[in-house]
């Protein structure tokens, strides 16, 4: 079976070459680098990784994605972050896409709070004219503003990062209903990493079990992948990567063509076409 990890981030040992910003989040244990994840991946039968800008330790500086982009093709799709409110951005995105490959770039609000704003549509539009995939990181307040995106870029593939950022509690239930309220739009995809970053039980994660298989009825497993929240020290310390991947493999009840394409027929057809995997 395929299998792809959509949702890796990166830091490279040598900050001297790629500096972090002033306080950056830093990986318990330093590992995180594009060698640890290519070792992490390999030893769990992973065939491509999503590279995401690790903005909470370069923010808009996405040289170290880019060029581990560029090296480790075509294992590896980068994902760049721009500042929406840079009018340089989107000739920025498009450099990025024709020098170093990169195949997707993560959306967040402008400044002022907005994803409905005039520099996040100049994005949008560079990633359309580009051919690549956006990546939406938002919480359930901004759900209106992305619902009226999704349907002004009709022929633009987005993918939800963690749904919302759903998490097991009170909310839960309201965050569940406005990310089925969004699979209406059919270019829109889920990203289930959320069951790791959610849960309160750790592995297998079963207080997400029932909001992901909801999810993935309403998307359809055409439309929903799986990534790993490389590295778990940091993001989900309460799982291995082992155990992220084998709740999809094995313990949430999904049929056999479903979980071939979460785990990598989706991902293949959004970042990897042209991968001969």
């Amino acid at each position: 079976m395929l299998i792809i990890d959509t949702h890796a981030h990166i830091y490279s040992p040598d900050e001297r070459k790629y500096p972090p910003i002033e306080k950056p989040l830093r990986v318990p244990g330093g590992k995180g680098s594009l060698e640890d994840l290519r070792q992490e991946s390999a030893e769990h039968g992973v065939r491509g990784v999503c590279l995401i800008q690790t903005s909470t330790f370069y923010r808009f500086d996405n040289r170290y994605v880019c060029d581990s982009a560029l090296s480790a093709k075509p294992w590896a799709a980068g994902v760049c972050t721009l500042d929406p409110d840079d009018p340089h951005s989107p000739g920025l995105l498009k450099h990025y896409v024709q020098k170093f490959g990169i195949r997707g770039i993560r959306s967040i609000p402008a400044k002022d709070g907005r994803l409905d704003h005039p520099g996040v549509r100049a994005l949008w539009k560079a990633a359309l004219e580009s051919d690549i995939v956006v990546n939406v990181l938002i919480g359930r307040e901004k759900a209106p503003e992305l619902a009226r995106l999704l349907g002004q870029f009709s022929r633009l593939p987005v993918v939800l990062d963690h749904c919302l950022n759903l998490k097991a509690g009170p909310e839960m239930s309201q965050t569940l209903d406005a990310v089925l309220r969004l699979a209406r739009f059919r270019n829109l995809h889920a990203k289930l990493t959320f069951l790791a970053t959610g849960s309160l039980s750790g592995y297998p994660c079963d207080d997400l079990h029932g909001p992901c298989l909801k999810i993935v009825q309403a998307y359809g497993a055409e439309r929903c992948v799986w990534g790993s929240d490389f590295p778990l020290e940091l993001w989900a310390p309460r799982l291995t990567y082992a155990e992220h991947l084998r709740i999809f493999q094995r313990d949430l009840p999904l049929p056999e063509e479903d979980r071939k394409k979460i785990l990598g027929e989706t991902a293949r057809r959004l970042w990897f076409r042209s991968a001969s995997f």
